[in-house]
């Protein structure tokens, strides 16, 4: 795209002064490119909506950890975050049962409560409200 931009730029014979934002807009396009791979994001089930991945910022991080005078450890929050983006995703309740099993468990620590990842929890059928593949879903 930057490269096309500059071609059709120096075809239009562009004065300086009205190439000045295009040439701005290049730069950024170039200095940000490993970031805009939307090709490889959909390839891999993510959303393509910044809309989207805000709200779902906003919802799951900022709500809960932006609170006045909220002190919090990276473990500590890891595992609220990971937990409201199970109850989100409404996986909660196969997490809960996860849990319950690990709490039974005599060499259970803090840090086995929670499952290191998503994936490690057994299948679910979909949330209602879930319009994406369990691969796009929210994961932190």
């Amino acid at each position: 795209m930057a490269g096309a931009l500059q071609r059709q730029a120096a075809q239009a014979a562009l004065p300086a002064d009205k190439r000045r934002t295009l040439d701005e807009c290049v730069t950024y396009l170039l200095n940000k490119a490993r970031y805009l791979r939307y090709d490889r994001a959909l390839a891999t089930g993510w959303p393509i909506a910044t809309g989207v991945i805000e709200g779902a910022c906003r919802h799951l991080v900022q709500d809960r950890m932006d609170l006045i005078g909220a002190r919090w450890g990276l473990p500590g929050a890891e595992a609220i975050l990971k937990l409201r983006a199970m109850n989100s995703n409404g996986d909660f309740h196969t997490y809960w049962t996860y849990h319950l099993g690990q709490r039974n468990n005599a060499s259970t620590t803090v840090a086995t409560l929670l499952p290191p990842s998503l994936d490690d929890l057994p299948p679910r059928e979909p949330h209602p409200h879930n319009t994406y593949s369990r691969h796009a879903e929210i994961r932190i």
